[in-house]
């Protein structure tokens, strides 16, 4: 006698009941595991790409629009500021070091990112194939973006202006790919870094407008590749094409500070003494996470509610199915079932269909994540789709295990107690 087997055909004889089971499980552990994955997602990203980076110093406006600007580069930038105030601020002697950052422009919706070579090196990103940039106009490539575009070493490309696809192309001027980074799970993999000359040059003849620059040689003795100090870089007041420095601006600069000092000092002198804004991205991301949590969680009750209400099923299902079996258990009982057995083949049909909506629902899941990431892809260039089995979900499935165990309780008691002489007779 293969009780395994009889579970099986007991649950497969009720399709209707077992499949709104499923449903229920399956919507409901799906969600949940849909938020888990999304949360875990989130907080890698965000980790990795605000690691070394104390504080970001912007033109004012949102703070958290310039953290997402500045720091993920899925948003517009707040402004520009003035880079002799920047300066001014880098010099400060609770700053470790400033890296500016200078964008406008955009290859496929791919930012073109003017910056220095401390900027990648804050990630720690190593090249996989040639080498970081030298000169105007050539330019490290992030492995995403290789991937999309096609991009190969020695190949070149023009920038359109503004954040977004559709804007003007600047015609004359083609940048060069010397390097691809290695996949690395930051920001960098979305972008194409430049030298800050790059996009000086870019937009020489527009000097007349506000141009997003920066200054490679303003970030101190211990920051810049020519080892010159700061007071050399600022002995002149124009730069190598005639504009005046005092003149140029930047689209953000990032702070890593000296000690804990600055962290109590500077972001309160930035926003009250001067016309830039100082935003902290660990107290900025604490805020969004804190918005997030509560729809998560509310997210999550509900999802319960449906795991809860899809047990409410299983138990009406296995108690509606032993009714109708009542007879043919007490007929198992007389060819040698014991009530252990039979109690076993009532726990597993509880059981298969637990684990049946809990598989159901991480693949709907997965399936939901795919979509999410292809979404993100699209409109922010983000890869959600790396999907692994997270530790929270081994304890869902022991709670859509539970469920299913204790719906099968009641009808298991009234597998114990059927009165086989009294059954027998009066079928």
């Amino acid at each position: 006698m293969n009780i395994f087997l009889l579970s099986l055909k007991n649950i497969t004889s009720k399709p209707l009941f077992t499949g709104l089971s499923l449903i229920l499980l399956a919507l409901g552990v799906g969600l949940i595991s849909l938020m888990l994955h999304i949360d875990k997602h989130l907080q890698t990203q965000m980790t990795n790409n605000i690691r070394g980076i104390d504080m970001v110093v912007g033109a004012k406006g949102s703070p958290l629009q310039l953290i997402l600007s500045a720091v993920f580069q899925i948003d517009v930038p707040t402004g520009n500021i003035k880079l002799s105030e920047a300066n001014a601020l880098q010099k400060n002697r609770l700053v470790e070091y400033g890296i500016p950052l200078s964008y406008g422009d955009t290859y496929q919706s791919f930012r073109i990112v003017g910056t220095t070579q401390e900027y990648p090196a804050l990630y720690t990103m190593q090249l996989a194939e040639g080498s970081l940039w030298e000169k105007s106009l050539q330019v490290s490539i992030g492995a995403s973006m290789a991937e999309k575009t096609g991009l190969k070493i020695g190949n070149t490309f023009l920038g359109s202006h503004g954040l977004s696809e559709g804007g003007h192309v600047h015609e004359d001027r083609f940048y060069t790919v010397t390097g691809i980074f290695e996949s690395s799970g930051t920001v960098i993999d979305q972008l194409i870094l430049t030298g800050l000359e790059s996009v000086w040059d870019i937009h020489d003849s527009h000097v007349s407008a506000t141009v997003q620059i920066g200054d490679s040689q303003d970030y101190g003795s211990e920051h810049s590749e020519s080892g010159e100090s700061k007071e050399a870089s600022h002995s002149d007041n124009h730069d190598s094409n005639g504009q005046d420095i005092d003149q140029r601006e930047i689209t953000a600069m990032l702070i890593k500070f000296r000690s804990p000092m600055g962290m109590i000092q500077l972001p309160r002198m930035v926003n009250e003494n001067t016309n830039m804004q100082a935003a902290l991205p660990n107290y900025e991301l604490l805020k969004l996470f804190s918005l997030m949590g509560i729809a998560t969680t509310t997210l999550s009750m509900v999802a319960f509610i449906v795991i809860l209400v899809s047990g409410i099923s299983v138990f009406i299902s296995l108690y509606l199915s032993l009714k109708e079996r009542t007879y043919e258990m007490a007929l198992l009982r007389t060819y040698g079932a014991s009530r252990q057995q039979l109690l076993g083949m009532i726990f597993q049909e509880g059981a298969l269909i637990a684990l049946t909506g809990f598989i159901l629902g991480v693949v709907l899941s997965r399936v939901g994540l795919l979509v999410i990431s292809m979404m993100l892809k699209t409109d922010y260039s983000y890869d959600f789709s790396e999907s692994i089995i997270l530790k929270e979900e081994g304890y869902l499935l022991m709670i859509t295990l539970g469920i299913g165990l204790m719906a099968a309780l009641i009808p298991a008691i009234h597998v114990i107690k059927i009165n086989l002489s009294k059954t027998l007779s009066d079928a």
